[in-house]
Protein backbone atom coordinates (compact mmCIF):
# COMPACT_ATOMS: atom_id res chain seq x y z
CA UNK A 1 0.00 0.00 0.00
CA UNK A 2 1.37 3.59 -0.76
CA UNK A 3 1.72 5.47 1.82
CA UNK A 4 -0.49 8.47 0.36
CA UNK A 5 -3.38 6.16 1.38
CA UNK A 6 -2.70 6.95 5.27
CA UNK A 7 -5.07 10.40 4.37
CA UNK A 8 -8.05 8.52 4.29
CA UNK A 9 -7.98 7.90 7.91
CA UNK A 10 -8.54 11.59 8.70
CA UNK A 11 -11.06 12.22 6.00
CA UNK A 12 -14.18 13.85 8.20
CA UNK A 13 -11.79 15.63 10.00
CA UNK A 14 -10.49 17.44 6.73
CA UNK A 15 -14.54 17.72 6.03
CA UNK A 16 -15.19 19.48 8.94
CA UNK A 17 -11.65 21.98 9.34
CA UNK A 18 -12.65 23.36 5.51
CA UNK A 19 -16.14 23.63 6.37
CA UNK A 20 -14.96 26.15 9.29
CA UNK A 21 -12.37 27.55 6.90
CA UNK A 22 -14.65 28.20 4.09
CA UNK A 23 -17.21 30.41 6.32
CA UNK A 24 -14.29 32.87 7.15
CA UNK A 25 -15.55 35.15 4.48
CA UNK A 26 -11.51 35.71 3.40
CA UNK A 27 -12.08 37.77 0.08
CA UNK A 28 -8.59 39.68 0.16
CA UNK A 29 -9.94 42.59 -2.71
CA UNK A 30 -12.73 43.33 0.07
CA UNK A 31 -10.79 42.70 3.18
CA UNK A 32 -7.45 42.19 4.26
CA UNK A 33 -8.42 41.66 7.97
CA UNK A 34 -10.40 39.01 7.68
CA UNK A 35 -7.89 37.48 4.93
CA UNK A 36 -5.51 37.66 7.74
CA UNK A 37 -8.36 35.86 10.12
CA UNK A 38 -8.28 32.90 7.67
CA UNK A 39 -4.49 33.07 7.96
CA UNK A 40 -4.71 33.43 11.83
CA UNK A 41 -7.33 30.02 11.58
CA UNK A 42 -5.05 27.63 9.71
CA UNK A 43 -1.76 28.58 11.51
CA UNK A 44 -3.75 28.12 15.11
CA UNK A 45 -5.14 24.85 14.25
CA UNK A 46 -1.40 23.59 13.05
CA UNK A 47 -0.77 24.74 16.45
CA UNK A 48 -2.91 22.44 17.74
CA UNK A 49 -1.66 19.60 16.32
CA UNK A 50 1.46 20.20 17.70
CA UNK A 51 3.64 21.98 15.23
CA UNK A 52 5.95 25.03 15.21
CA UNK A 53 4.01 27.92 13.35
CA UNK A 54 5.72 31.59 12.42
CA UNK A 55 3.47 34.73 11.19
CA UNK A 56 4.76 36.98 8.91
CA UNK A 57 2.83 40.77 9.31
CA UNK A 58 -0.50 38.90 9.65
CA UNK A 59 -0.28 38.09 5.41
CA UNK A 60 1.45 35.04 5.41
CA UNK A 61 2.97 32.64 7.52
CA UNK A 62 4.35 28.58 7.72
CA UNK A 63 3.93 25.39 9.18
CA UNK A 64 7.46 23.51 10.02
CA UNK A 65 7.98 19.96 10.63
CA UNK A 66 11.39 18.06 10.51
CA UNK A 67 15.14 19.03 10.99
CA UNK A 68 17.84 19.79 8.68
CA UNK A 69 19.66 22.52 5.93
CA UNK A 70 17.88 21.63 2.91
CA UNK A 71 14.01 22.93 3.11
CA UNK A 72 10.74 21.83 0.88
CA UNK A 73 7.71 23.16 1.17
CA UNK A 74 3.94 23.19 0.08
CA UNK A 75 2.34 26.88 -0.68
CA UNK A 76 -1.33 27.50 -0.61
CA UNK A 77 -3.19 30.52 -0.07
CA UNK A 78 -6.40 31.29 2.37
CA UNK A 79 -7.52 34.06 0.42
CA UNK A 80 -10.60 33.80 -2.30
CA UNK A 81 -12.44 35.80 -4.57
CA UNK A 82 -15.81 37.28 -3.99
CA UNK A 83 -18.78 34.41 -4.63
CA UNK A 84 -20.93 36.21 -6.75
CA UNK A 85 -24.77 35.32 -7.60
CA UNK A 86 -26.01 32.66 -8.63
CA UNK A 87 -25.48 29.37 -6.85
CA UNK A 88 -27.15 26.08 -6.70
CA UNK A 89 -26.39 25.85 -3.00
CA UNK A 90 -27.49 27.80 -0.48
CA UNK A 91 -24.25 29.29 1.33
CA UNK A 92 -21.08 29.74 -1.04
CA UNK A 93 -19.05 30.45 2.10
CA UNK A 94 -19.20 26.73 3.57
CA UNK A 95 -19.58 23.78 2.21
CA UNK A 96 -22.12 21.37 1.17
CA UNK A 97 -21.47 18.18 -0.34
CA UNK A 98 -24.24 16.99 -3.30
CA UNK A 99 -24.31 14.72 -5.73
CA UNK A 100 -21.25 13.38 -5.15
CA UNK A 101 -19.15 17.23 -4.77
CA UNK A 102 -17.98 19.42 -2.50
CA UNK A 103 -19.09 22.99 -2.89
CA UNK A 104 -17.83 26.17 -1.54
CA UNK A 105 -15.95 29.21 -2.41
CA UNK A 106 -12.60 27.43 -1.73
CA UNK A 107 -12.88 24.29 -1.72
CA UNK A 108 -10.60 24.11 -4.66
CA UNK A 109 -8.86 27.28 -4.64
CA UNK A 110 -7.03 27.31 -2.53
CA UNK A 111 -8.36 26.23 1.23
CA UNK A 112 -9.33 22.81 0.55
CA UNK A 113 -5.84 22.20 -0.92
CA UNK A 114 -4.18 23.88 2.31
CA UNK A 115 -5.93 21.90 4.73
CA UNK A 116 -5.37 18.95 3.25
CA UNK A 117 -1.79 19.90 3.11
CA UNK A 118 -2.21 20.22 7.01
CA UNK A 119 -3.03 16.73 7.30
CA UNK A 120 -0.83 15.35 5.41
CA UNK A 121 2.23 17.13 7.52
CA UNK A 122 0.11 15.64 10.66
CA UNK A 123 -0.17 12.29 8.55
CA UNK A 124 3.57 12.38 8.41
CA UNK A 125 4.21 12.99 11.92
CA UNK A 126 1.56 10.41 13.70
CA UNK A 127 3.42 7.79 11.40
CA UNK A 128 6.63 8.37 13.08
CA UNK A 129 8.39 10.11 9.71
CA UNK A 130 11.46 11.38 10.69
CA UNK A 131 12.28 13.99 7.33
CA UNK A 132 15.32 14.39 6.03
CA UNK A 133 14.99 17.69 5.43
CA UNK A 134 12.79 20.63 6.92
CA UNK A 135 9.19 20.36 5.50
CA UNK A 136 7.14 23.81 5.30
CA UNK A 137 3.60 24.28 4.31
CA UNK A 138 3.65 28.24 3.40
CA UNK A 139 0.57 30.01 3.82
CA UNK A 140 -0.07 33.30 2.46
CA UNK A 141 -3.85 36.00 2.29
CA UNK A 142 -3.12 37.76 -0.78
CA UNK A 143 -2.83 36.12 -2.99
CA UNK A 144 -5.89 36.69 -5.19
CA UNK A 145 -4.35 40.21 -5.20
CA UNK A 146 -1.14 40.11 -6.90
CA UNK A 147 0.67 37.34 -4.53
CA UNK A 148 2.27 40.28 -2.51
CA UNK A 149 2.30 38.03 0.68
CA UNK A 150 5.00 35.76 -0.56
CA UNK A 151 6.99 38.69 -1.45
CA UNK A 152 6.68 39.33 1.56
CA UNK A 153 7.22 36.60 3.15
CA UNK A 154 10.92 36.02 0.83
CA UNK A 155 11.85 38.88 2.22
CA UNK A 156 12.47 37.63 5.61
CA UNK A 157 12.39 33.47 5.06
CA UNK A 158 14.30 31.45 2.71
CA UNK A 159 14.09 29.65 -0.35
CA UNK A 160 12.60 26.14 -0.11
CA UNK A 161 15.05 23.80 -2.69
CA UNK A 162 11.67 21.89 -4.02
CA UNK A 163 8.05 23.18 -3.51
CA UNK A 164 5.07 22.52 -5.47
CA UNK A 165 1.87 24.44 -4.95
CA UNK A 166 -1.72 22.48 -5.02
CA UNK A 167 -3.36 25.50 -6.98
CA UNK A 168 -3.85 24.05 -10.51
CA UNK A 169 -4.69 21.18 -12.50
CA UNK A 170 -3.06 17.50 -12.58
CA UNK A 171 -0.37 16.64 -13.88
CA UNK A 172 2.59 19.05 -13.40
CA UNK A 173 2.52 22.41 -14.58
CA UNK A 174 6.23 23.59 -14.99
CA UNK A 175 5.57 26.67 -17.28
CA UNK A 176 3.66 29.37 -16.06
CA UNK A 177 2.32 33.01 -18.66
CA UNK A 178 3.67 36.24 -17.55
CA UNK A 179 0.90 38.24 -15.69
CA UNK A 180 0.99 41.92 -16.79
CA UNK A 181 -2.23 43.55 -15.10
CA UNK A 182 -2.78 47.13 -16.68
CA UNK A 183 -4.63 50.03 -15.11
CA UNK A 184 -6.17 52.74 -17.95
CA UNK A 185 -7.46 55.65 -16.71
CA UNK A 186 -8.47 59.33 -17.34
CA UNK A 187 -9.27 61.64 -14.67
CA UNK A 188 -12.12 62.81 -16.42
CA UNK A 189 -15.39 62.01 -17.90
CA UNK A 190 -15.76 63.51 -20.93
CA UNK A 191 -18.74 61.83 -22.22
CA UNK A 192 -22.22 63.75 -22.77
CA UNK A 193 -24.38 61.07 -21.07
CA UNK A 194 -22.51 58.28 -19.56
CA UNK A 195 -23.08 59.24 -16.27
CA UNK A 196 -21.90 55.90 -14.49
CA UNK A 197 -20.39 52.53 -15.25
CA UNK A 198 -19.12 49.73 -13.31
CA UNK A 199 -18.23 46.00 -13.62
CA UNK A 200 -16.26 43.78 -12.43
CA UNK A 201 -15.15 42.57 -8.87
CA UNK A 202 -11.78 40.90 -9.82
CA UNK A 203 -9.31 41.77 -12.37
CA UNK A 204 -8.25 38.22 -12.62
CA UNK A 205 -11.92 37.06 -13.36
CA UNK A 206 -14.37 37.98 -16.35
CA UNK A 207 -17.18 40.09 -15.08
CA UNK A 208 -20.23 38.32 -15.35
CA UNK A 209 -22.21 41.64 -14.43
CA UNK A 210 -21.96 45.02 -15.73
CA UNK A 211 -24.67 48.36 -15.45
CA UNK A 212 -24.10 51.51 -16.73
CA UNK A 213 -26.32 54.81 -16.63
CA UNK A 214 -26.52 56.36 -19.88
CA UNK A 215 -28.43 59.74 -19.38
CA UNK A 216 -31.48 58.84 -17.28
CA UNK A 217 -31.66 55.54 -18.46
CA UNK A 218 -29.82 52.48 -16.16
CA UNK A 219 -28.66 49.31 -18.59
CA UNK A 220 -26.68 46.23 -17.24
CA UNK A 221 -25.30 43.18 -19.28
CA UNK A 222 -24.96 39.80 -17.74
CA UNK A 223 -22.32 37.45 -19.35
CA UNK A 224 -20.07 34.55 -17.80
CA UNK A 225 -17.97 34.50 -15.40
CA UNK A 226 -14.37 32.66 -16.01
CA UNK A 227 -10.97 32.86 -14.79
CA UNK A 228 -8.79 35.70 -16.85
CA UNK A 229 -6.23 32.51 -17.80
CA UNK A 230 -9.07 31.14 -19.75
CA UNK A 231 -11.24 34.63 -20.97
CA UNK A 232 -12.47 32.75 -23.45
CA UNK A 233 -14.38 30.56 -21.65
CA UNK A 234 -16.64 33.70 -20.65
CA UNK A 235 -18.83 36.15 -21.84
CA UNK A 236 -17.28 39.76 -20.90
CA UNK A 237 -20.27 41.25 -19.57
CA UNK A 238 -18.14 45.02 -19.60
CA UNK A 239 -17.35 44.33 -23.35
CA UNK A 240 -20.54 43.21 -24.17
CA UNK A 241 -22.49 46.69 -22.65
CA UNK A 242 -19.74 48.82 -24.20
CA UNK A 243 -20.78 47.49 -27.37
CA UNK A 244 -24.49 47.19 -26.48
CA UNK A 245 -24.14 51.33 -25.41
CA UNK A 246 -22.81 52.59 -28.55
CA UNK A 247 -25.52 50.08 -30.94
CA UNK A 248 -28.26 51.68 -29.36
CA UNK A 249 -27.24 54.84 -28.05
CA UNK A 250 -24.08 55.75 -30.67
CA UNK A 251 -20.57 56.07 -30.27
CA UNK A 252 -20.66 59.61 -29.35
CA UNK A 253 -22.49 58.31 -26.04
CA UNK A 254 -18.82 56.55 -25.16
CA UNK A 255 -16.17 58.61 -23.20
CA UNK A 256 -12.67 58.13 -23.74
CA UNK A 257 -11.93 55.32 -22.33
CA UNK A 258 -15.00 53.26 -23.40
CA UNK A 259 -14.29 54.25 -27.07
CA UNK A 260 -10.82 52.62 -26.71
CA UNK A 261 -11.90 49.60 -24.90
CA UNK A 262 -14.81 49.23 -27.43
CA UNK A 263 -12.23 49.67 -30.38
CA UNK A 264 -8.47 48.10 -29.41
CA UNK A 265 -10.31 45.71 -26.61
CA UNK A 266 -13.37 44.96 -27.50
CA UNK A 267 -15.02 41.17 -26.89
CA UNK A 268 -11.33 39.75 -28.32
CA UNK A 269 -9.65 37.86 -25.69
CA UNK A 270 -6.45 37.35 -27.83
CA UNK A 271 -4.85 41.16 -27.91
CA UNK A 272 -5.11 41.53 -31.94
CA UNK A 273 -6.83 44.82 -32.18
CA UNK A 274 -4.38 45.82 -29.41
CA UNK A 275 -1.26 44.91 -31.25
CA UNK A 276 -0.24 42.21 -28.99
CA UNK A 277 -1.14 39.05 -30.52
CA UNK A 278 1.71 36.38 -29.69
CA UNK A 279 2.42 33.08 -28.87
CA UNK A 280 5.14 30.36 -28.34
CA UNK A 281 5.44 26.40 -28.36
CA UNK A 282 6.41 26.50 -24.68
CA UNK A 283 3.40 28.25 -23.65
CA UNK A 284 1.14 29.16 -25.90
CA UNK A 285 -0.87 32.52 -27.16
CA UNK A 286 -1.29 35.85 -25.18
CA UNK A 287 -4.86 36.26 -23.86
CA UNK A 288 -6.27 39.69 -22.70
CA UNK A 289 -9.05 40.07 -19.87
CA UNK A 290 -11.08 43.29 -19.46
CA UNK A 291 -11.21 42.42 -15.60
CA UNK A 292 -13.21 45.93 -13.84
CA UNK A 293 -14.44 48.97 -15.45
CA UNK A 294 -15.26 51.98 -12.81
CA UNK A 295 -16.76 55.38 -14.58
CA UNK A 296 -18.25 58.04 -12.05
CA UNK A 297 -18.59 61.88 -12.76
CA UNK A 298 -15.39 62.40 -12.45
CA UNK A 299 -12.89 59.09 -12.74
CA UNK A 300 -12.39 56.43 -15.52
CA UNK A 301 -10.71 53.31 -14.91
CA UNK A 302 -10.09 50.01 -16.66
CA UNK A 303 -8.01 46.70 -15.89
CA UNK A 304 -6.55 44.82 -18.25
CA UNK A 305 -5.33 40.81 -16.77
CA UNK A 306 -2.82 40.13 -19.70
CA UNK A 307 -1.14 36.33 -19.83
CA UNK A 308 1.77 36.74 -22.30
CA UNK A 309 4.24 34.25 -23.59
CA UNK A 310 6.97 32.67 -21.36
CA UNK A 311 9.29 34.32 -24.48
CA UNK A 312 7.63 37.59 -24.94
CA UNK A 313 8.78 40.45 -23.71
CA UNK A 314 6.54 42.44 -20.99
CA UNK A 315 8.06 45.91 -21.49
CA UNK A 316 7.13 45.59 -25.36
CA UNK A 317 3.60 44.54 -24.78
CA UNK A 318 3.27 48.45 -22.41
CA UNK A 319 4.71 49.97 -24.48
CA UNK A 320 2.22 48.99 -27.35
CA UNK A 321 -0.54 49.25 -25.37
CA UNK A 322 0.28 52.93 -24.41
CA UNK A 323 0.66 53.73 -27.88
CA UNK A 324 -2.78 52.49 -28.71
CA UNK A 325 -4.11 54.64 -25.65
CA UNK A 326 -2.16 57.57 -26.18
CA UNK A 327 -4.75 59.04 -29.27
CA UNK A 328 -7.49 58.98 -26.44
CA UNK A 329 -5.23 60.96 -23.49
CA UNK A 330 -5.56 57.85 -21.44
CA UNK A 331 -2.81 57.37 -18.42
CA UNK A 332 -1.77 53.39 -18.92
CA UNK A 333 0.32 51.94 -15.97
CA UNK A 334 1.74 48.86 -14.09
CA UNK A 335 -0.76 47.96 -11.48
CA UNK A 336 1.03 44.16 -11.02
CA UNK A 337 3.55 42.38 -12.64
CA UNK A 338 4.54 38.90 -12.10
CA UNK A 339 7.27 37.03 -14.61
CA UNK A 340 6.89 33.90 -16.34
CA UNK A 341 8.04 30.68 -14.40
CA UNK A 342 9.70 28.14 -16.42
CA UNK A 343 11.45 24.63 -14.57
CA UNK A 344 13.39 22.16 -16.54
CA UNK A 345 11.70 19.26 -17.16
CA UNK A 346 14.75 17.12 -15.30
CA UNK A 347 14.77 19.36 -12.22
CA UNK A 348 14.24 17.04 -9.01
CA UNK A 349 11.04 18.45 -7.75
CA UNK A 350 9.66 16.90 -10.91
CA UNK A 351 10.85 13.13 -10.12
CA UNK A 352 9.29 13.46 -6.81
CA UNK A 353 6.22 14.82 -8.33
CA UNK A 354 5.88 12.12 -11.40
CA UNK A 355 6.69 9.20 -8.93
CA UNK A 356 3.84 10.58 -6.57
CA UNK A 357 0.76 10.53 -8.74
CA UNK A 358 2.10 7.03 -10.31
CA UNK A 359 2.22 5.65 -7.09
CA UNK A 360 -1.21 6.81 -6.23
CA UNK A 361 -2.95 6.86 -10.16
CA UNK A 362 -0.79 4.13 -11.83
CA UNK A 363 -0.23 7.02 -14.29
CA UNK A 364 2.17 10.00 -15.78
CA UNK A 365 2.13 12.78 -14.81
CA UNK A 366 2.45 14.72 -17.93
CA UNK A 367 3.95 18.23 -18.10
CA UNK A 368 2.09 21.35 -19.14
CA UNK A 369 2.09 25.21 -19.00
CA UNK A 370 -0.90 27.70 -18.10
CA UNK A 371 -1.67 30.97 -18.23
CA UNK A 372 -2.70 30.92 -14.57
CA UNK A 373 -0.67 32.16 -11.64
CA UNK A 374 0.32 30.25 -8.94
CA UNK A 375 2.91 31.33 -5.95
CA UNK A 376 5.16 28.79 -8.39
CA UNK A 377 6.28 31.62 -10.03
CA UNK A 378 7.73 32.86 -6.72
CA UNK A 379 10.05 29.99 -6.05
CA UNK A 380 12.66 31.29 -8.50
CA UNK A 381 12.54 27.82 -10.77
CA UNK A 382 12.46 25.65 -7.63
CA UNK A 383 8.63 24.68 -7.52
CA UNK A 384 5.41 23.89 -10.07
CA UNK A 385 2.09 23.86 -9.55
CA UNK A 386 0.79 20.27 -8.92
CA UNK A 387 -3.13 19.49 -8.62
CA UNK A 388 -5.40 19.40 -7.09
CA UNK A 389 -7.81 19.33 -10.37
CA UNK A 390 -8.07 16.25 -12.61
CA UNK A 391 -8.82 16.34 -16.22
CA UNK A 392 -12.66 16.57 -16.84
CA UNK A 393 -13.51 17.36 -13.77
CA UNK A 394 -15.11 21.06 -14.08
CA UNK A 395 -14.32 22.90 -10.56
CA UNK A 396 -15.84 26.63 -11.82
CA UNK A 397 -12.75 28.18 -9.84
CA UNK A 398 -13.50 31.84 -10.16
CA UNK A 399 -16.93 31.11 -11.14
CA UNK A 400 -19.97 30.49 -9.25
CA UNK A 401 -20.59 26.72 -8.03
CA UNK A 402 -16.96 26.24 -7.38
CA UNK A 403 -16.62 22.62 -6.47
CA UNK A 404 -15.00 19.18 -7.05
CA UNK A 405 -15.61 15.42 -7.33
CA UNK A 406 -15.26 14.17 -3.69
CA UNK A 407 -13.55 11.35 -4.53
CA UNK A 408 -11.01 13.11 -6.93
CA UNK A 409 -10.70 15.49 -4.12
CA UNK A 410 -9.56 12.59 -1.87
CA UNK A 411 -6.89 11.00 -4.61
CA UNK A 412 -5.86 14.21 -4.77
CA UNK A 413 -5.12 14.45 -0.73
CA UNK A 414 -3.26 10.63 -1.59
CA UNK A 415 -1.49 12.32 -3.88
CA UNK A 416 -0.06 15.67 -1.69
CA UNK A 417 0.71 12.96 1.22
CA UNK A 418 2.62 10.77 -1.22
CA UNK A 419 4.71 13.91 -2.40
CA UNK A 420 5.68 15.28 0.95
CA UNK A 421 6.74 11.42 1.61
CA UNK A 422 8.62 11.70 -1.01
CA UNK A 423 9.52 15.19 -0.05
CA UNK A 424 10.63 13.66 3.55
CA UNK A 425 12.74 10.64 2.47
CA UNK A 426 14.37 11.91 -1.06
CA UNK A 427 18.25 11.47 -0.49
CA UNK A 428 19.83 13.07 -3.33
CA UNK A 429 19.42 17.18 -2.23
CA UNK A 430 17.40 19.16 -4.71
Amino acid sequence: MSFGKNILTYQNDILHDIDELLQIRSVSANDKKTASKALDWILKKAESMGFHTKNIHGIAGHVEFGQGPELAAVLAHVDVVPAGEGWSVEQPYALTEKNGRLYGRGIVDDKGPAVVALYCLKALKDHGIVPKRRIRLIFGAAEEIGMNDMETYFREEEMPDMAFTPDSEYGICHCEKGILQIEISSETNDSPVLKAFHAGTAINAVPFKAEALVGETPVHAVGKAAHASTPQDGINAAAHLIHSIAADFGSDSLNNLCRFLHTAVGSETDGTSLGIACQDEASGTLTVNLGKVEIDARHSHAFLDIRYPVTADFTEILKTVGRKAAPYSLKVGVYNHEAPLSVEDDAPVIAVLQNAYKNITGQDAVLYSTGGGTYARTLKNNGVAFGPVFEGDESHIHDVDESIDKENFFTHAQICLEALCGFALTETKP
